[in-house]
């Protein structure tokens, strides 16, 4: 990734609505989730999250395919890493790789999550 990706990159994320679409796509994993399942988890009106899910996928943060009449929304895992891994490339004066990487679970699987 070089800087002009990364700005448009973080410029897409730089919003609370798709922000929260972005966390939550990363959760769902490589499946994707519907618009209107993203819509109604957010309390988003469609025609907004509409706006805000193309410019994740300007960004190339995200991918959509269609399937039937529902278009689905997936992370883009590569995007992502890219990102991460652009941002602490320099890290520990480049001696060290200090980036999580994304791998995402297999289709299907989520990950467990802790009760508070």
């Amino acid at each position: 990734m070089d800087a002009k990706d990364a700005v448009g990159a973080l410029g897409a994320l730089a919003h609370e609505h798709r922000l929260a679409a972005y966390r939550l796509l990363v959760e769902a994993g490589q499946d994707g989730l519907p618009a209107g399942v993203i819509a109604e988890r957010l309390g988003t009106p469609s025609s907004t999250l509409t706006f805000h899910l193309q410019q994740l996928l300007h960004a190339g943060l995200v991918s959509q395919r269609r399937v039937s009449r529902q278009i689905i929304y997936a992370m883009v895992p590569e995007a992502m890493n890219g990102l991460v891994g652009y941002l602490t490339e320099n890290c520990c004066g480049g001696l060290a790789s200090c980036g999580p990487a994304c791998e995402p679970a297999a289709a299907g699987r989520l990950p467990k999550t802790t009760a508070a």
